[in-house]
């Protein structure tokens, strides 16, 4: 059956040469095999451009239809990997389709060669850390055992055995990098890649260390103290810099992100700095008014008075009860929500007593 290269594209047949080079950007970023993409459908969608951004070629398309898409009605023989051609169509015109990702990652600017080399840092890592709400009140101090690459001991961290001395990469010249000459449907590319011999780093040590193998870093747990500022909210970010894993031959560190997660409360709900929290009471305590002890948050003793005729959901404050404001002064409020509390059993006594409140139309 013969492709539609318009309908691959989703353009219309009619669509100008910005249009056709906007929809295939678009489509090749979507399913770029190393982007997680499908390598079948990333190929249908480089062929059908190749044959729509060439004048000359789309012109002949748009003539033969099947069977230029056939390689050989019209007379041509384009070499791309036709259904059932595919080896041939790469001998004859002497391409490698392999090649396109690398080369569509420099057009696209993904992590290319030069991006690994500037990248000599070692990787961020993130972590999720749970803490209480009642953590929250004050700074407190976390330590973890975390996983990571940390310095080799033995090296500390140059890649080489204690003594050796670290030379020029012989492969690159220092320069961490080796030009590539590479053939595809564009024609010829040179470009610049990370030396295989050094991985980048422009020297090698003249002996590897037999501990890291070179690396100038292990794999190991490293105890981390956190220190988790009053206030913190639900996922804020706290980042320690350098506290991620260590580079390779003494290149900088990463840096260490760990989320906060606050646990819910049994009694308490957090909305910004305020704390929300129900007080049941009996419906003498609402209509007669009271005072009752609470607990706050902070687990200290106060004397909240109830006025006379309160209704239910009547909502009273207490200042500065709530959670500090982060990386500043003062603290949001406590609002307490009066409810009803309905007794579950009741004492022949109590039944009668609320029998004659109904009879006074209470």
């Amino acid at each position: 059956m013969a492709k539609d290269y318009y309908q691959i594209l989703g353009v219309k047949k009619d669509a100008t040469p910005e249009e056709i080079r906007q929809a295939y950007h678009q489509l090749a970023h979507k399913h770029h095999p190393d982007k997680g993409g499908d390598s079948e459908k990333f190929k249908e969608i480089s062929q059908a451009y190749q044959i729509l951004s060439d004048q000359q070629k789309r012109s002949q398309y748009d003539q033969f239809g099947s069977a230029f898409d056939g390689g050989g009605g019209a007379g041509q023989n384009w070499g791309f990997n036709w259904p059932g051609n595919e080896q041939s169509a790469q001998e004859n015109m002497g391409f490698d389709f392999s090649d396109l990702g690398d080369v569509f990652e420099e057009f696209f600017g993904s992590d290319g060669p030069r991006k690994r080399k500037n990248a000599q840092k070692g990787k961020d890592i993130e972590i999720a850390l749970g803490i209480s709400l009642e953590e929250t009140l004050r700074d407190q101090e976390k330590e973890i055992s975390l996983e990571k690459f940390i310095k080799c001991r033995r090296c500390q961290g140059l890649g080489g055995e204690p003594g050796s001395q670290v030379k020029e990469c012989f492969s690159c010249r220092g320069l961490g990098e080796v030009q590539q000459i590479r053939r595809t449907v564009f024609g010829s590319f040179t470009q610049l890649v990370t030396c295989p011999e050094c991985k980048g780093e422009g020297q090698r040590p003249e002996k590897p260390c037999n501990v890291c193998h070179g690396e100038g870093r292990i794999k190991d747990r490293e105890k981390i103290k956190i220190l988790i500022p009053a206030g913190i909210d639900q996922n804020q970010i706290i980042k320690m810099g350098g506290a991620g894993d260590q580079g390779k031959r003494g290149k900088n560190s990463g840096d260490l992100y760990i989320r906060v997660v606050v646990k819910s409360h049994p009694i308490f709900e957090r909305k910004g700095d305020d704390l929300f929290m129900e007080l049941p009471l009996s419906f003498s305590q609402l209509a007669l008014g009271d005072e009752v002890e609470i607990t706050d948050l902070a687990r200290r003793k106060i004397i909240l008075t109830v006025p006379a005729g309160s209704e239910p959901g009547k909502m009273l404050r207490l200042s500065d009860k709530g959670i500090p404001h982060f990386h500043g002064r003062g603290q949001g409020n406590l609002y307490v929500s009066l409810d009803i509390g309905i007794p579950q059993k009741l004492t022949q006594k109590q039944k009668e007593l609320l029998k004659k409140l109904r009879e006074e139309g209470i």
